[in-house]
């Protein structure tokens, strides 16, 4: 079942047997597959869709996030914990349970992997999504000021009523942005009490910590939909624990992000005058030594690009076949576009109140109020 922007639902049969066939043979426990085949293919008929049990689920993020390639050598991944919070379809709520994911994975810097499952589409209720990367990315201003990728999604955001710190710093979180059918866009500040930083020094560089670089501790991605056996959940947002060069090599010396290679090569008194002095690779090495190193010094979890590499090898090594009845995390083109230059909207435009920002205390009463497939 698939539903991007605005296009009509349709529902995948071959979808749902083959992953439910997948789990049975996985949980021998569950029993013969047949009577819930039954029962399943007569909801469709009903319903024109159907309703994954609790374990179901689990066990189809589970998979997803295993085989997608996302998941860092040393997750757990049949353990990883899966947050079923199919009730909520309202965009504050969807927020709310953001910020307590990324509460609840940050787990005092040792990171915990997590997924949270929002509602999905339906025949008569498409899901919500998110339109941001990550949960916490930081603003890029006109006057080059904060990370260069994030410029457009910035304007954007300021258009719709967000409003950045005053003055503008390098390192000021975006909104997060939630688009509901029924709510249009709105968009909610990410409470700084639950965004972990990590101050960045370098184990042999005294200078290095005067340059202000920071990053923040978990990589939530917020804009891939989660396919489970014919179902699409739009929003549902995982984390596994950031590889080191992530950090330094792609987001801080790259020159489309902070183009932060420079300085420290200059700091370092390299030949910046030609690249075949090498010096960004140089300086590139320095940053993702810091990282590493910064990241050690705060006890937050994080792991290297080698480790990663090994890791990776033997999961491509390992992974099924592409098949459509694998569940799977998967980027829309749309989705892709949303997170770097914001809009255009996936379904009709909010009425102007709805895109206020809402502020750190309104999430935290959201959070509060919070029950349990109730009020979402």
């Amino acid at each position: 079942m698939t539903a991007v922007d605005n296009e009509p639902i349709t529902f995948d049969v071959d979808a749902a047997e083959g992953f439910l066939r997948m789990f049975h043979i996985a949980h021998p426990e569950a029993g013969p597959v047949g009577p819930r085949l039954n029962e399943v293919r007569d909801e469709i008929a009903d319903t024109g869709t159907y309703r994954h049990t609790t374990h179901e689920l689990a066990y189809g993020a589970r998979i997803a996030l295993r085989d997608s390639g996302w998941c860092t050598s040393g997750v757990p991944w049949r353990r990883l914990k899966v947050r079923d919070l199919r009730g909520f379809r309202n965009a504050g709520a969807v927020a709310a349970e953001c910020v307590e994911h990324l509460r609840l994975a940050t787990n005092g810097g040792e990171i915990r992997p997590l997924v949270t499952v929002f509602a999905p589409d339906t025949p008569t209720a498409p899901g919500p999504c998110i339109w941001n990367e990550q949960l916490v990315r930081y603003a890029g201003y006109g006057d080059g000021t904060g990370d260069r990728r994030y410029r457009e999604f910035t304007d954007v955001v300021q258009g719709m009523g967000w409003r950045a710190p005053t003055p503008t710093g390098r390192f000021d979180p975006l909104p997060l942005v939630v688009e509901t059918a029924h709510e249009g866009v709105r968009l909610f500040d990410v409470p700084p009490d639950v965004v972990h930083e990590v101050m960045l020094e370098h184990p042999e560089l005294p200078w290095f910590g005067r340059l202000g670089l920071r990053w923040h501790a978990v990589p939530v991605i917020t804009n891939m939909r989660l396919t489970i056996g014919g179902v699409t959940y739009p929003a549902a947002p995982f984390n596994s624990w950031f590889v080191g060069s992530e950090i330094g090599a792609r987001s801080l010396a790259d020159e489309n992000a902070y183009g932060a290679a420079r300085p420290v090569a200059e700091a370092l008194g390299l030949d910046t005058s030609t690249e075949r002095s090498l010096w960004r690779d140089r300086a590139v090495v320095e940053l993702n030594r810091a990282v590493l190193h910064s990241f050690d010094l705060a006890s937050v979890t994080i792991t290297d690009h080698h480790a990663e590499s090994r890791h990776r090898l033997s999961w491509l090594r390992s992974r099924q076949r592409h098949s459509g009845n694998r569940p799977a995390f998967r980027l829309d083109p749309s989705a892709a576009r949303r997170a770097r230059a914001g809009g255009p909207a996936r379904f009709a435009p909010a009425p102007a109140e709805t895109t206020r920002p809402q502020s750190p205390g309104r999430l935290a009463e959201l959070l509060r109020r919070r029950v349990e497939g109730v009020g979402g």
